[in-house]
């Protein structure tokens, strides 16, 4: 997959026409999945590459950072999941209070036509574009019959008794249903990243973890969780997992994302790992004592084991 980046209409960045679809896609939802299975097979007959193009940061984080989405995926793990989906380019265009000015015309004279030689373009059906978010799919419709493209919205699609959306998933990752956040997504909700170093007390008290570094603005999801880990020697190795600021050794601390491996012993310090939540055992707590904080971590992992067949 090649990703290019840039706004404001390079038209290097795609010489041939193509397929194009837009949008955040956070998370890669069942929706967005569904938009890239017939941005696929219409990309066959318009010719060219199919292509993604996001928008980094979401725009939200510009305009009204304090009350912004978490992040279900950054960058990476957005790219590692359109990659797995066969999209072939993702056009990552940098959001910017300048480029949100862009009337709507401008939008896809600049962007879609200039930059990308659009020759079809799909959306969702509630996709707005341009400055104040004035356009619609009928002015885009329009402008496609102006500017040589054509122009496709896609319907809803439902997962889990309702409309599959970013914000469902965040809502249900909020109330500790992974197996709702599941359904929307077509798989569990993961996180990847690198692992790092970290204070060594779960080696200490005889858990030692993976500390994996993280990306998002804040996590979804906070708690204790049964997971499985991708990117070791096997197809996926069973751990418990902690994402949270661990009160209990720390007053003030940042969101953590520490996993231990049950029956495993090697180094994998720098290995980038996929962690999938798959089951939540609890909240976080602030526990009396460190005596107090291992007795709670043997029965997490004890239901961990028993909820993965470990």
């Amino acid at each position: 997959m090649r990703m290019t980046h840039g706004c404001f209409g390079e038209p290097h960045t795609q010489q041939r026409p193509g397929a194009v679809t837009i949008g955040n896609f956070d998370g890669v939802h069942l929706g967005h999945q569904a938009m890239l299975a017939r941005l696929t097979a219409r990309s066959a007959s318009v010719g060219g590459a199919p292509t993604v193009l996001t928008f980094e940061p979401h725009p939200r984080e510009i305009f009204s950072p304090d009350s912004a989405p978490t992040r279900l995926t950054s960058l990476r793990e957005k790219l590692e999941i359109l990659r797995g989906l066969g999209v072939a380019r993702v056009h990552v265009c940098r959001f910017s209070k300048p480029f949100a000015a862009l009337s709507a015309e401008d939008f896809v004279r600049r962007i879609l036509v200039e930059g990308l030689h659009a020759r079809y373009v799909l959306v969702g059906d509630d996709f707005r574009f341009g400055a104040k978010r004035a356009g619609d799919f009928a002015l885009l419709k329009q402008l496609g019959e102006k500017y040589g493209f054509e122009a496709e919205s896609l319907h809803t699609v439902e997962a889990a008794g309702q409309r599959a959306s970013s914000t469902a998933v965040r809502e249900a990752l909020a109330a500790g249903d992974m197996a709702t956040a599941a359904q929307m997504l077509g798989r569990p909700y993961s996180i990847s990243g690198r692992v790092v170093g970290g204070d060594q007390l779960g080696r200490k008290i005889g858990y030692p973890t993976a500390n994996i570094q993280l990306k998002h603005n804040r996590p979804p999801l906070t708690g204790i969780f049964a997971v499985r880990v991708q990117g070791l020697d096997q197809p996926d190795w069973p751990g418990v997992a902690s994402l949270g600021t661990r009160p209990t050794v720390h007053a003030n601390g940042r969101p953590t994302l520490e996993v231990h491996l049950f029956n495993f012993d090697q180094s994998i310090y720098r290995r980038h790992l996929r962690v999938e939540f798959l089951h939540k055992l609890r909240d976080e707590a602030k526990f009396p004592s460190l005596e107090a904080l291992i007795a709670q971590i043997d029965e997490d992992a004890r239901q961990a084991r028993e909820m993965l067949n470990v």
